[in-house]
């Protein structure tokens, strides 16, 4: 007896110590990843300066940021490895390697990634912000110990100051909770303050992904080469040659007038402008026919096909909130790997399942930086201070916390939330699930349809040549029949 439980002891460290190894590879791996993504972003004079002192504050500041992009990245990796791993499961039950991948292991990354994203987002960003900020209180030494120790204090007094906004709402929805739990911090005001913050990550979610995934058609039409209607690009080129010379020729040889001097800024722009279209069209002829006339349509099918699906599991979401109950996101303590997949489809349905959440979150990040909003955090290539490196972490890292939510509140999975992601108080409410529902799949198609149709008639457009047209050219002012009779004196 005692033998016994001596080995379940001994297998149970085993089991904890190899987890603990798989974390920690993962995490560094990634760690490494996200360090070279900043260090290609960040600007280089403010890392290498003659004052030591801030140098060394940049740098930890650094080695922070790129600790929160990793969590992030994290975050955005737990439902595909979820999915992934029990549909390994499934194909090979009885393979000795592949037993590491069990429902502990996926339950404490689940965990791990909950409690760093957490403590990221409530202390570790507003100390990196305050330690950039701060210079030490005044008539203390200077060092880079007395900005931790400002910034420190300074982090306090915003703890303090959210406790104090967390436990006002809280008084004001659940009064009787809340005075019965004033010192109950661990089990009731964290788990509520990590709630709003998924709220708000979900909100931003359902404003940017729509919006995002209209997005990403321009987006990946201009990296690939677009076939075009009725065009001859050896007229084109041509024609952008010529005018690009004679602008050229404008700008290093013109008469020194007024007139010239006062339009030079806008004439290089104009320049600029046009050897862009230049290098475009050479690219477009130095294209092979199967790029040209497949690639574009084909990825843009592809584009169409995964948003249409995400649509549909949205909208046959909607049908199973409204007549069974289990729809509902929830929590489950013991994933159950390898008992049963999590789609209806097998093995190929938790292969599009994986490919969608991870097209949502893309889609989702290019429409938060296609926003108006934080289109200005954009980060550009060695010339992103630290500042803006800081808010695209934390940015980041609200998108991808949310994004399991996310994904099961739309329905994308079945894989139910572990850890403490099923724990917050939202979730099992059903007005809020069916109406979130309801604007992504209605924001969706609108999105969608307005893309498509405008983006088939800005072809036709240019394929006539009505955008040469000495009038804005829209879809309200050029009406379908002056593009038929218009393609038709063409075609005579």
């Amino acid at each position: 007896m005692e033998t016994d439980e001596v080995s379940i002891r001994e297998q149970l460290f085993h089991n904890r110590v190899r987890e603990t190894i798989i974390c920690v590879l993962l995490f560094t791996c990634l760690y490494m990843v996200c360090y070279l993504v900043l260090t290609h972003f960040k600007k280089t004079a403010e890392f290498i300066t003659d004052d030591i002192e801030d140098a060394t504050v940049n740098k930890i500041a650094l080695w922070l940021c790129t600790f929160t992009l990793s969590v992030a990245v994290c975050a955005v990796l737990l439902l595909p490895i979820s999915i992934l791993s029990n549909e390994v499961l499934l194909t090979f039950p009885h393979s000795y390697y592949m037993q590491w991948l069990n429902g502990s292991l996926i339950h404490g990354l689940w965990n791990l990634v909950f409690l760093f994203s957490n403590l990221s987002l409530v202390f570790l960003m507003p100390f990196v912000y305050f330690f950039t900020e701060s210079e030490g209180f005044a008539g203390s030494k200077k060092g880079v110990m007395a900005r931790v120790y400002e910034a420190v204090v300074l982090l306090i007094l915003l703890a303090l100051l959210v406790l104090g906004i967390v436990w006002v709402a809280s008084a004001l929805l659940h009064d009787n909770v809340a005075r019965q739990s004033l010192y109950d911090l661990w089990e009731y005001y964290l788990p509520y303050l990590y709630s709003g913050i998924s709220l708000f990550g979900v909100l931003l979610l359902l404003l940017c992904t729509p919006f995002g995934l209209s997005r990403m058609f321009s987006v990946t039409g201009s990296l690939l080469v677009k076939p075009r209607l009725l065009e001859d690009i050896e007229d084109a080129l041509s024609c952008t040659m010529f005018e690009e010379d004679s602008l050229y020729r404008k700008l290093n040889y013109g008469s020194p007038s007024c007139w010239v001097k006062l339009n030079m800024e806008a004439m290089r722009k104009e320049y600029l402008a046009v050897q862009s279209r230049r290098v475009a069209l050479e690219m477009r002829r130095k294209a092979s026919p199967w790029q040209r006339n497949l690639g574009y349509p084909l990825a843009m099918l592809i584009l169409l096909a995964l948003t249409v699906m995400c649509v549909l599991m949205v909208c046959f979401n909607v049908l199973e909130l409204l007549l069974d109950e289990t729809a509902m996101p929830r929590g489950m303590e013991d994933p159950h790997l390898g008992m049963a997949s999590f789609s209806m489809f097998g093995s190929l349905g938790a292969a599009v399942q994986v490919l969608l959440i991870l097209y949502l979150m893309v889609s989702s990040v290019v429409g938060f930086y296609s926003s108006p909003l934080f289109c200005g955090l954009l980060p550009r290539v060695k010339d992103t201070n630290l500042t803006q490196i800081i808010a695209n972490c934390v940015s980041l890292l609200i998108l991808s916390s949310a994004l399991p939510v996310f994904s099961r509140t739309l329905g994308i999975t079945r894989f139910d939330l572990l850890g403490d992601f099923g724990r917050h108080n939202w979730l099992g409410n059903f007005y809020v699930v069916f109406l979130y529902n309801m604007l992504f799949a209605g924001l969706t198609s609108a999105s969608l349809a307005k893309t498509v149709t405008w983006a088939v008639r800005r072809e036709l457009i240019r394929a006539f040549g009505l955008d040469r047209l000495p009038i804005p050219v829209s879809p309200s002012t050029i009406p379908f029949k002056l593009l038929l009779a218009s393609g038709l004196s063409k075609i005579q």
